[in-house]
């Protein structure tokens, strides 16, 4: 009998390839909305407080146990975490008695959950465990119904309907086909029952691997009470093994994310075409805008307008900021009250402080910009640190690389900067100095000073004329001689 107050621990079966992903890589690291497959069901885990957490590892085993284990570094768990390795893939039943020896000791009950079901929800593992203590059970199940069931394991139940095993797919026997009531794979077993069934599994079954569906059918026929806890919606225990399943499951979250945000105050033009992940957040009364990418840790202040066609990740934005159509921002912080774009790409390490404007086809990178501070036209700055009220002009350029490292440019508060500057690097231009258009500046400029560096301006007067003969011909070019020649005799 289950007992309330017994310690839990958690199996997570992430050890299988996936063939059907047609991917190199483990099934249970392809994301949804951002996160991994396997992290979604970590969470699940960790809501209903377990006392000890196995994650049975076999393809990719060193990157499932570093995806998982950089998981739940941000979570707050006092769970005791190992990664049972399953060295051959021998089934389901094999998985769970490779994780046995890391529950040893423990007495109570055991979870087990499969790491490509994404969509379980922790108040339905949560009602499981509580029916499961609330019954008495040995072992209780999660079940659900689908129009089609091919594929998976049928629920078999008797005259009295209760769970009598239950029947995968291949071994289906006349009559079982029509059986709409399936077994997603997910368990609370008790511990004083599990490891022994587990021994007494066999793989006399079509594909030779051990089945843990088997140990319902040793319950039953060892006289343990089976509990069931249907799923209402068959899509929240629904495992993912295609790309397609993947790409309809991020559906389903993006959805479901986005419907949270507008629940808070945020307005999206078109949802559709909003593509948003997990860890995002969004201040009320922002306005996104069609086709926008809100990815990462990206954070958005209150009252921020998003124009559209946006891609946006690791992005932190203060209040009322504009972000004008097709800009890139990445790894990056924007102070409240600036506006940005069109057509710029902020990257990684910039620090743009309030009131900030970066206009259409200007690129930062580990550039810091203070408040009030402008560079609206066509302009590069990297690796620069830049103070307030200061306007760069179009086209500038800080020349930060000289083909062995990277270089700083320094430029002060209330500087004016020319268009078509070129600042090479390490410069600094202080506070208030003026930098004439078409300048290249290589040495300091201090503080209120005038740069300029221009070669003196000549003028050929009909030099134009000239050229256009020239190149019409020699014919045109006689012609050109004699007019001018009669007007010289006439003079």
């Amino acid at each position: 009998m289950s007992n309330a107050s017994a310690s839990l621990g958690v199996v997570i079966l992430a050890a299988g390839r996936g063939t059907r992903m047609r991917s190199e890589r483990a099934k249970v690291l392809h994301t949804i909305a951002g996160k991994p497959l396997v992290g979604f069901v970590l969470d699940t885990a960790l809501a209903v407080r377990p006392d000890r957490l196995a994650v049975v590892v076999g393809h990719e085993a060193a990157d499932v146990e570093q995806v998982c284990t950089g998981h739940l570094s941000h979570r707050n768990t006092t769970a005791e975490t190992s990664y049972p390795l399953q060295e051959e893939q021998r089934g389901t039943g094999d998985a769970v008695r490779v994780a046995m020896p890391a529950l040893e000791g423990l007495q109570g009950n055991v979870v087990i959950l499969y790491g490509d079901v994404p969509a379980l929800r922790a108040e339905t593992l949560a009602d499981l465990i509580a029916r499961h203590h609330a019954s008495g059970a040995t072992l209780s199940m999660l079940t659900t119904r689908v129009d089609d069931p091919t594929g998976y394991g049928r629920i078999k139940r008797g005259a009295d309907g209760n769970v009598i095993g239950i029947v995968e797919q291949r071994d289906l026997l006349p009559g079982d086909e029509a059986i709409g009531e399936i077994n997603p794979g997910i368990y609370c077993v008790a511990t004083s029952f599990l490891p022994g069934a587990l021994a007494r599994l066999r793989a006399d079954n079509a594909q030779a691997e051990y089945y843990l569906t088997d140990i319902v059918g040793l319950a039953v026929a060892d006289g343990h009470p089976v509990e069931t806890l249907e799923v209402a919606d068959a899509r929240e225990v629904a495992g993912i093994n295609a790309r397609e399943e993947l790409a309809t499951m991020e559906q389903h979250v993006r959805h479901e994310l986005i419907a949270k945000w507008m629940r808070e105050g945020v307005s999206f033009r078109d949802p559709a075409t909003t593509y948003i992940e997990e860890r995002v957040t969004i201040g009320a009364d922002t306005i996104v805008g069609p086709n926008t990418q809100l990815l990462g840790g990206t954070t958005i202040g209150r009252g921020c307008r998003i124009d559209g066609t946006v891609f946006l990740e690791d992005a932190t934005i203060g209040d009322r900021v504009h972000v004008k159509l097709g800009v890139v921002m990445t790894d990056c912080e924007i102070g409240a009250d600036a506006v940005i774009g069109p057509f710029a790409q902020i990257r990684p390490g910039s620090v743009l402080g309030e009131r900030v404007h970066i206009g259409n086809f200007v690129e930062t990178k580990k550039a810091r910009l203070g408040a009030g501070t402008k560079a609206n036209h066509l302009t590069y700055l990297g690796d620069v640190e830049i103070g307030e009220a200061t306007n760069i002009g179009a086209g500038t350029i800080t020349c930060n690389y000289d083909g062995f490292a990277k270089h700083p440019t320094v430029i002060g508060d209330r500087v004016q900067i020319g268009s078509d500057t070129q600042l090479v690097a390490p410069v600094t231009v202080a506070d208030d100095a003026y930098v004439a258009a078409g300048t290249t500046v290589t040495k300091d400029v201090p503080a209120g000073a005038l740069a300029v560096s221009r070669s003196p301006q000549k003028v050929v007067p009909g030099w134009v004329e000239r050229r256009r003969a020239q190149a019409a011909g020699p014919s045109s070019s006689e012609a050109h001689k004699r007019a001018s020649g009669d007007q010289r005799g006439k003079g």
